[in-house]
């Protein structure tokens, strides 16, 4: 499964990037206003400038003609930009013509499986369910991976699973277990996904112990 970073930050893309395992970066405007006054395609730029991987960049516009020319200015950006469109009417329009020149897309603001087989249909790169929103309102937003995974598998759809919205590590073991091609993972997950208890209490152990053996090493001289 790859590993994208779901951020506009550049602090926390860099350190993600420096683990050696991040595969991309998901981005938008709202990610970016968090960041302050800066450009937003600027700021697209600079994140393909430190990531060798898929950079998702979602348009703001919901009319077919809108969401095409803001898709042609973010593709050329850099040759890395995954332009993130809607799942409406206007936008299945819009990657469909997308894919036909080409340019690769990320279907965003998945909820059912009907929706993410029509964006596969229409030839979207990548689906993205928004897990953590269907929990929030008690349903199983895991479920929706797994249905999504096995309705492409049943008739060899490439465009690729991209859990969103994940809140926690479980989100991320569990879409790898469904099949998930790809999560996009807030950075604080992503730095949790390491930890582990007995990990950091067998370290120090180990430390201990070696300490000790220092000490029992120089008393022996």
């Amino acid at each position: 499964m790859k590993f994208f970073i779901d951020t506009a930050n550049l602090d926390q893309i860099r350190e993600a990037n420096d683990l050696g395992v991040l595969d991309g970066v998901t981005t938008n405007p709202s990610l970016v206003k968090k960041e302050g006054n800066i450009d937003f395609h600027e700021r697209v730029q600079e994140i393909c400038d430190i990531v060798d991987g898929d950079v998702s960049a979602e348009v703001t516009a919901t009319d077919f003609n809108g969401i095409m020319t803001e898709a042609h200015e973010l593709a050329q950006l850099h040759e890395n930009v995954v332009v993130k469109v809607p799942l409406i009417r206007e936008g299945i329009k819009a990657i469909r013509a997308l894919s036909d020149e080409g340019i690769p897309t990320n279907c965003t603001l998945c909820f059912s499986p009907m929706q993410a087989l029509l964006a596969a249909k229409a030839g979207a790169t990548y689906i993205s369910p928004f897990i953590g929103r269907i929990d929030d309102i008690s349903s199983n937003g895991m479920q929706l991976i797994e249905e999504i995974v096995q309705i492409y598998a049943n008739y060899g759809l490439e465009t690729e699973v991209l859990a969103a919205s994940i809140r926690h590590p479980m989100h991320v073991k569990e879409a790898a277990l469904a099949g998930a091609d790809v999560a996009t993972i807030p950075f604080g997950t992503i730095q949790k996904l390491l930890e582990h208890p007995l990990t950091d209490r067998g370290l120090q152990r180990f430390l201990d112990d070696w300490n000790a053996y220092q000490d029992e090493l120089a008393e022996a001289v």
